[in-house]
């Protein structure tokens, strides 16, 4: 075995970190489905579970045999988009002042969509979405050069001290989350600009390189988090400039010290899929040199809309049930036509 392989192997304890709560989380049996106009859309641990049973008028709390679990769904009696939104953000501000998820210590006014089939059921304030577990998505551009002297180098940025989530922690070039209102594409553009100063001439080779999913857990809460990445290969004089004020520092590294620095403490964790992703489709790391390569790849696409399928196992349930021409099992709430509370919450009406 060569030293190569010695060092890299490194990589599967790291993508195991990254997909801590995906590898161990789900064996703890605390998570309870979220649902929203009757379609699964996050996960919620016991922790947030104690505090919306105080909120029985926006969250009913109901009993599922069937899946061996109890379920949180957000009060079907609000009708549309902006009701549900509006009485989520009450909660959220309510659970805000209260001080107890140090997750909404960094509430920012910026907004996600929490969507199901491609559907905007609500928005949700950007802090609050991993006591939820909610699914997350963002962009990241790896910003290369290919450098006469040093061979393949990784242009990374430095977060800024006053960020609300890992300040000061080194990370990829660019990135950002997927906002309301902004598409893929248009983001990785908007925050090419702002984070790095990446002029219209070279944004316009970005080039899509697919995405990295993960399910990473934190005291933060939950994070099962998509990140459409693209690459961008930039001229050896070109030098990257902040002008939002959310980073710090830039520093062009080759690729082998730019693996160093993913492994230190000081390297954003849910930031290190990309780098790693970037390295296997670039030839850096391969089969070759990495005796765990076919499960890091794996750990680098983690099938989150098999973690999300309430609904999906709900029906296949009630088809089995059709088929057998078994009559519905009343103890269990959920495969009867009116679904009965487990406790205070608001019953849903028969179709």
């Amino acid at each position: 075995m060569s030293s190569t392989e010695v060092k890299l192997s490194r990589l599967l304890g790291l993508a195991q970190t990254f997909n801590n709560f995906y590898l161990l989380g789900f064996q703890k049996g605390d998570i309870r489905p979220f649902l929203v106009e009757g379609q699964q859309v996050g996960l919620i641990k016991s922790d947030v579970f104690k505090q919306l049973r105080k909120y029985p008028e926006v969250f009913c709390i109901r009993d599922c045999e069937s899946t061996n679990q109890g379920l949180v769904e957000l009060n079907p009696a609000f009708r549309d988009y902006n009701e549900r939104t509006a009485q989520l953000e009450k909660v959220l501000r309510s659970l805000r002042t209260d001080g107890i998820f140090s997750a909404l210590h960094g509430w920012r006014d910026e907004y996600f969509e929490v969507k199901s089939e491609h559907k905007g059921l609500l928005k949700m304030e950007r802090a609050a979405t991993p006591l939820f577990g909610v699914r997350k998505y963002g962009v990241d551009i790896n910003g290369f050069v290919r450098h006469p002297q040093h061979g393949l180098c990784i242009w990374l940025q430095q977060r800024s001290n006053t960020k609300e989530t890992w300040p000061g922690k080194w990370d990829n070039m660019v990135g950002g989350g997927l906002s309301v209102g902004y598409g893929i594409k248009e983001t990785a553009i908007k925050e090419a600009a702002e984070e790095a100063s990446i002029p219209t001439d070279l944004v316009k080779n970005l080039v899509s390189a697919g995405c990295v999913s993960f399910f990473f857990e934190s005291d933060q809460g939950l994070f099962p988090n998509t990140e459409y990445v693209f690459d961008l290969e930039l001229p050896v004089d070109f030098v990257p400039h902040n002008a939002d004020g959310e980073v710090q520092a830039f520093e062009l590294l080759p690729a082998n010290e730019c693996v160093e620095r993913v492994f230190t403490p000081d390297f954003k964790t849910t930031s290190a899929p990309v780098v790693i992703d970037f390295l296997i489709r670039h030839g850096y790391i391969t089969a070759e040199n990495e005796l765990n390569f076919t499960q890091i790849v794996e750990l680098l696409h983690v099938p989150l809309q098999s973690l999300y399928t309430y609904k999906t196992r709900l029906e296949q349930i009630q088809k089995q049930q059709q088929q057998q021409a078994l009559p519905n099992d009343d103890s269990c709430n959920c495969n009867t036509p009116t679904i009965r509370p487990m406790e205070n919450g608001h019953n849903k009406a028969a179709a």
